[in-house]
């Protein structure tokens, strides 16, 4: 099978693992291609822990199903916007996601739980089978009659206006409120065929406090008696400080277990003995122009001491899983292109690496402690389930068979490096074409990553280098400064300064890259996208060595993006306070610029981009042409920060070939299909 944008699109995306109690099942979600092409459906499908059976398809419905968890009686909950055939006529709510259970022996999936503004998250007590889960509810609504009332009224009365007292009010493509985010716990259903126990309500009053990102989580104890969520405690939008709270699942009382001034507490898991809590810990920075850091934190739940497992960790932690014995910490952090597993004494505090090469994520220790399971990919592999054992290390761990997958690639991934004018080592991930030669050098495109603090380390259903690779592309996929994997004097390098040492790393990048005999040094073009958009931005401004420039979803004014983005608390610690430093802000923005600005762009943006808002896009395809620019724009009314939908990522990567077969090898201007 050729890979191409339709064997791309049609490919079933595998995320998320889950590990029934007794380790004999995993689930896992799929997406796959609906059958008019228009949308990605995702059932659940169950994998063979021991590799010797196929996946099984468990659910199947025209919504889709996601976020499983297991039930300690092996039953399986799940979110679903399915219908329910015993709800009332009148009852919208299978708009949003409920919660649904699949019995362990089979059967017809049952709901057991509705919230009219939805279910967006579920844990489990994993003794005790007591079910958390986060609910968008009316604003003082003590029970759900009083919430399906206020909800009724409203849309009766066609209101759709919300009006804010606090921060923040949206978050990446929609809107928060006016529903209010609470958590609820309910008993384990006491039978097969019964309902869970009457729900309490552990948030009657958040005020926004629970955190809206999807970075603080929660988690329970496996008695099922506390709940431990990631609580922001004021609404002073400068004091952005996020807490480990306990909450008593009987009397909803709270305690809160570590705070500190400018530190964000994120992903609680609790251990399985009870007595322990991990998370990780974000320190902001003091001032702009210091890096942030991130490590991992335990605390004693009775307590409420806490420490740094792996103090000596030049890493940053996530994605952690307990071992059955609460003895070791299991977590990934991003390594110089990889995203290896990692083990941590608790007690004492020793780190081993368990895995090579690869990218892994979605952690499940086996109950028994000897196997790990979890999801593994890198840029040349989607991702899939894999076991490792516990107490190896440097292993590449055992595939799983699982959905998806490419029976072959068309080119070789390589890793390669450069030096920066400073004398510090900048990596990167090269992916050639299977015949580029010094005979056929193939032209060359350099994709910058988002985030800042993000790395090139595994597969992407967004932005796939190898389809720019069928067509005769080289891509290079740089990690400058600010880059994760590299330690914290990596990104402190670019740390407050975005087109200094992320700029001239980049450039160092490709002049390594252009040295070599495979790549044909005169034609080279790059991309980016949010912060690589806006270093595509600054090199247009800076350079005119590429031949054309893809910039998308990119921030191009530093002096209005704070007002309009979803985190302006994120950017003014990171970039500055524009009430008393724009200066700065203008010093660093792009726009600055745009006079110097000769070589032909494309800029994309979508409509309900609110990370990096609309205008920006707006602005700077205005700005260009009004200043002589050969530019294009690509218009996603439908879209956000990324480009989901499969046809508009058809309409992206077609438009994206366009521009780099005109302004690279000379062809002339094809316009995409019903554009």
């Amino acid at each position: 099978m050729s890979f191409d944008i339709d064997s791309f699109l049609s490919t079933p995306r595998v995320s998320g693992l889950a590990l029934s109690p007794d380790g004999s099942r995993l689930i896992t979600s799929v997406a796959r291609l609906s059958g008019d092409g228009k949308k990605f459906k995702t059932a659940l499908w169950l994998l063979d822990p021991d590799g010797a059976a196929e996946p099984v398809r468990l659910t199947r419905s025209a919504p889709g199903e996601s976020s499983p968890a297991f039930l300690p009686d092996g039953s399986v909950l799940f979110t679903s916007c399915r219908p329910d055939a015993d709800a009332d006529p009148d009852d919208d709510s299978d708009d949003v996601p409920q919660l649904w259970l699949l019995p362990a022996a089979g059967g017809e999936a049952r709901q057991v739980a509705c919230r009219p503004g939805g279910v967006d998250a579920v844990a489990v007590a994993r003794d005790a089978g007591t079910v958390v889960y986060g609910a968008a509810v009316a604003p003082g609504a003590s029970t759900v009659e009083e919430d399906r009332d206020w909800t009724k009224r409203r849309k009766d009365a066609d209101v759709s206006a919300v009006l804010w007292d606090s921060y923040p009010i949206r978050y990446w493509d929609h809107n928060l409120g006016p529903q209010q985010r609470r958590l609820f716990a309910a008993p384990a259903p006491a039978g097969a065929a019964d309902e869970l126990g009457a729900a309490t309500d552990l948030t009657p009053d958040p005020r926004g406090a629970i955190d809206v990102t999807e970075l603080a989580g929660f988690d329970v104890t496996p008695d099922g008696r506390t709940v431990v969520v990631g609580w922001t405690a004021t609404d002073d939008m400068l004091d952005r400080a996020t807490q480990l709270v306990a909450i008593d699942v009987a009397s909803a009382e709270q305690r809160v277990l570590a705070a500190e001034d400018k530190v964000l507490f994120n992903a609680p898991t609790c251990s399985p003995d009870g007595r322990l809590v991990a998370a990780t810990r974000y320190q902001v920075p003091a001032q702009v122009g210091e890096a942030p850091d991130v490590t991992l934190w335990v605390v004693d739940l009775e307590t409420g001491e806490g420490r740094d497992p792996a103090p000596e960790l030049d890493l940053w932690p996530h994605d952690s899983a307990w071992s059955p014995d609460s003895r070791f910490l299991y977590f990934t952090a991003d390594c110089r292109g990889q995203v290896p597993v990692f083990r941590v004494d608790v007690a004492g505090g020793e780190v081993v690496r368990l895995t090579a090469e690869g990218a892994y994520s979605e952690l499940c220790p086996s109950p028994d402690g000897t196997r790990l399971y979890a999801l593994r990919s890198s840029v040349a592999e989607p991702p899939v389930a894999v076991v490792l054992d516990a107490a190896a290390v440097e292993q590449q761990g055992r595939p799983l068979p699982t959905p998806g997958g490419f029976d072959e690639l068309p080119g070789q991934v390589l890793d390669v490096e450069a030096t920066a004018d400073d004398g510090v080592t900048v990596r990167s991930w090269l992916v050639l074409p299977k015949g580029a030669s010094a005979d056929a050098p193939a032209p060359l495109v350099v994709w910058v990553h988002g985030g800042p603090l993000a790395s090139w380390t595994t597969w992407s259903w967004r932005w796939c280098p190898h389809l720019l690779v069928e067509r005769g592309f080289a891509v290079l996929m740089p990690d400058p400064a600010l880059s994760t994997g590299y330690g914290r004097d990596f990104i402190q390098r670019g740390a407050g300064a975005w087109g200094e040492r992320p700029f001239t790393d980049v450039m160092a990048a490709v002049d390594a890259a252009e040295g070599r005999p495979e790549i044909d040094e005169s034609r080279t073009a790059l991309m980016g996208g949010s912060f690589g958009g806006y270093l595509a931005n600054w090199v247009a401004g800076h350079t005119d060595r590429f031949k054309g420039i893809v910039t998308h979803a990119s921030l191009w004014g530093l002096d209005t993006f704070h007002g309009g983005t979803d985190d302006a608390v994120f950017w003014e610690w990171e970039i500055g306070n524009p009430y008393t430093q724009a200066d700065r802000l203008l010093a660093h923005s792009p726009h600055k610029h745009v006079a110097d600005i000769s070589t032909p762009m494309l800029v994309i943006h979508g409509e309900r981009d609110f990370r990096v808002p609309i205008a920006e896009g707006l602005r700077l395809y205005t700005d260009l042409k009004r200043h002589g620019v050969d530019a294009r724009f690509l218009y996603f009314p439908d879209e956000n920060h990324w480009i989901l939908k499969p046809q508009n990522s058809r309409i992206w990567y077609d438009t994206v070939y366009a521009f780099l077969d005109h302004y690279l090898l000379g062809k002339n201007w094809a316009q995409p299909a019903l554009l």
